[in-house]
């Protein structure tokens, strides 16, 4: 790693303590009204902290962390790739968007393999998530790439669509089936067979991520490949039924099912077939994907049977592990992280979060790369997650992930400490207030234990949030009250608690703050100049 030395900043001090960075996961700046929950909830550390002089705001969304544009909401790998990169990298959903439009996703070996299979006499399989969130994935992807299959001649193509409810309205899946079936019945009455097959909502079927319950997955391997699950005459019907029978739920809790004629499924996957992932974003795809690569080696439930067909995701989710080994668009390229750097001067790491973060502080901070970069040097520790809807222990594992990081900066092993609280995310996705509410009460608790430790320790307390959420609880039209799942436009808090003294620390007049600033700062807090293209810090040092 020597091509990675960094220049030691001019007059600086030592000091004994860590460098300890917070994300408070889905917790913005809100309108400070009924509708916010960071605002509405009691938080006398956090209240403090934003009225410290080392205290601004950061851009967490749109163009600042390389989403399309600023219309679009910032989210937990892009905000944590930003974090961890130093610069921003077009991302995920611009990246397919330009790909398809190009018409480079057309042309790559991935693609046309695909093709080539269900042109064979097989059938082409679409599976992901049905919305326009664009967080995971966008609506408009999977209806171009049924143009361009209808274009080409594709026979027969099934659908595998998973409800949202998280990113975009929680009881909205109703609009984008219709969507997806007016576009069914135009490519159909030119001769196609295209059909949608399966179903189900993204928290119960498929999407589960960082092996927090394979039981998710191994649902969707049943209604997806199997055909195995409870059997309805259309995708809307099958939602709307689930409305009727639990007025309560949402989309992203709907049971799985599959569309079925005649007592017999429409769809299920077989051999010489093809699949296509369509999610572009990576941790809730790498498990079915490897229900589908590992062949004889799966062991996290019995598939019963494992058809061998072409398998491609979006795009690779894990550039280490290289998972998929086929894609269709090529993720970004992101290199020379600050934890390269870090480990590259020698800088002794801890990093936390429970099992449904534990990814983003190290997989998306390290650039969509799984793993140690320096075993020697780093410390990853992961808290198992409870297995509830986040609704009902809104507190999750703080007080657990705040032991841990208090242990760590007792021992004096670890300069530089990373955790991200998940809270105000994970609930606030279930929009139930006064969850919410609790959520960000139990990360202002983690905060009040936590800091403390570092003041003790001599060290530096870095606070800031990857995107909004907790900030908006609900919206209102027409005088009615919506619950709002998704994250938010708004701006993150950022602070610096420096217990030291060692160093004359002042906020940088920048025109324009996002999340890709704080990678030089946390280098300067920790005695280094910034590479040279990586973005301005927030912060001089005298």
């Amino acid at each position: 790693m020597s091509n990675l030395a960094l220049k030691p900043l001019p007059n600086y001090k030592q000091f004994p303590g860590p460098v300890v960075f917070v994300v408070m996961d889905g917790v913005g700046i809100g309108k400070r009204d009924e509708s916010d929950g960071v605002w509405l909830a009691y938080t006398p550390v956090l209240d403090e902290l934003f009225q410290e002089r080392l205290y601004t705001q950061l851009k967490a969304h749109g163009t600042a962390v390389g989403m399309p544009t600023d219309e679009d909401m910032g989210n937990s790998e892009v905000g944590h790739n930003a974090l961890g990169a130093g610069r921003v990298f077009a991302q995920g959903a611009k990246l397919v968007s330009e790909a398809i439009v190009s018409g480079r996703l057309y042309e790559g070996a991935a693609w046309n393999a695909a093709v080539a299979k269900a042109k064979a006499g097989g059938t082409l399989h679409f599976i992901g998530l049905l919305s326009d969130g664009n967080v995971h994935s966008h609506i408009n992807h999977l209806l171009a790439m049924l143009d361009r299959c209808a274009a080409e001649g594709i026979a027969r193509v099934r659908l595998h669509v998973l409800a949202d409810g998280r990113d975009v309205g929680e009881k909205s899946a109703l609009g984008y089936l219709e969507t997806l079936e007016n576009k069914l019945a135009a490519l159909n009455a030119k001769g196609s067979d295209y059909k949608i097959a399966s179903g189900g909502g993204r928290m119960i079927t498929t999407m589960d991520r960082y092996n927090a319950d394979w039981s998710i997955v191994e649902r969707g391997w049943k209604a997806h490949v199997l055909g195995e699950a409870r059997q309805f005459p259309s995708a809307a019907v099958a939602v709307q039924t689930y409305y009727d029978e639990d007025p309560t739920i949402t989309d992203q809790y709907l049971e799985s099912y599959v569309i079925a004629e005649d007592g017999k499924p429409v769809g299920t996957i077989e051999d010489d077939d093809a699949v296509i992932f369509f999610n572009f974003r990576g941790d809730r795809g790498i498990e079915i994907t490897k229900c589908f690569e590992e062949g004889a080696a799966f062991d996290k439930f019995d598939r019963k049977r494992c058809p061998k067909v072409f398998y491609a995701g979006m795009m690779q989710y894990d550039g280490d592990a290289l998972i998929p080994k086929n894609y269709l668009v090529e993720p970004p390229a992101i290199e020379r992280t600050v934890a390269e750097y870090m480990c590259a001067q020698g800088i002794t790491t801890y990093a936390i979060s429970e099992t449904q973060k534990y990814g983003h502080i190290t997989y998306f901070w390290n650039g969509n790369n799984s793993g140690y970069i320096d075993e020697k040097l780093e410390t990853y520790v992961e808290v198992p997650s409870d297995r509830v809807t986040c609704d009902q222990r809104p507190w999750m594992k703080a007080a657990e992930i705040t032991d841990a990081m208090i242990a760590a900066v007792e021992s004096g092993k670890h300069k530089f400490i990373r955790a991200n609280y998940p809270n105000g995310d994970m609930v606030g996705h279930t929009g139930v207030p006064i969850s919410i509410r609790i959520s960000v009460e139990a990360v202002d608790l983690a905060l009040r234990r936590l800091l403390p430790a570092i003041e003790k320790a001599k060290g530096i307390a870095v606070i800031t949030a990857d995107h909004g959420n907790a900030d908006c609880m609900f919206t209102e039209k027409k005088g009615k009250r919506e619950p709002m799942v998704a994250h938010t436009l708004n701006p993150v808090p950022f602070i610096i608690k420096d217990y030291t003294g060692a160093n004359a620390i002042d906020i940088r007049d920048l025109s324009a703050r996002g999340l890709s600033n704080v990678a030089s700062t946390l280098l300067n807090l920790l005695g280094y100049e910034k590479p040279a293209d990586y973005d301005e810090s927030l912060i001089t040092i005298k």
